[in-house]
């Protein structure tokens, strides 16, 4: 029997930062299950590019607003329901922290020192990601 293959889903996402007393910051939201802290990701939205796409999941899934960076960081791979996911990541300075937006009451979100925010999420590529990026941003 023939083994299936993956086929790998292609996301946009950020890493939202701010720079408070001279220190970054990472906004992390939760899963909507709120099994785990993860960023802002999600799927590439028709008729807008990459980094677009990834600025609209921010305003959604964690209601903040910014110029997302348009070159890419780098990017990881995740596995959900059977499914590959590789999703290209773009940094956010983060401009405007929202009261309300679309996935309020379907998730929490903290800011965190990158270091925490490294701990916390759950792919190895992905900690490797926040915690060099941001570290060389300072």
């Amino acid at each position: 029997m023939a083994q299936k293959t993956s086929k790998v889903l292609q996301q946009s996402g950020v890493i939202p930062y701010r720079i408070i007393e001279g220190k970054v910051e990472i906004l992390l939201i939760t899963t909507r299950k709120r099994q785990g802290w993860v960023i802002p990701k999600g799927g590439l939205c028709k008729g807008m590019s990459p980094h677009e796409s990834a600025a609209k999941e921010a305003w959604e899934e964690a209601g903040v607003l910014g110029r997302v960076t348009t070159e890419k960081l780098g990017n990881y791979k995740y596995r959900k329901r059977g499914n590959i996911y590789r999703v290209n990541l773009f940094l956010l300075p983060v401009e405007e922290v929202l009261e309300d937006w679309p996935e309020a009451t379907a998730r929490e979100r903290k800011w965190l020192e990158v270091n925490q925010a490294a701990e916390l999420v759950k792919e190895n590529s992905l900690k490797r990601i926040i915690q060099t990026s941001l570290i060389m941003n300072q």
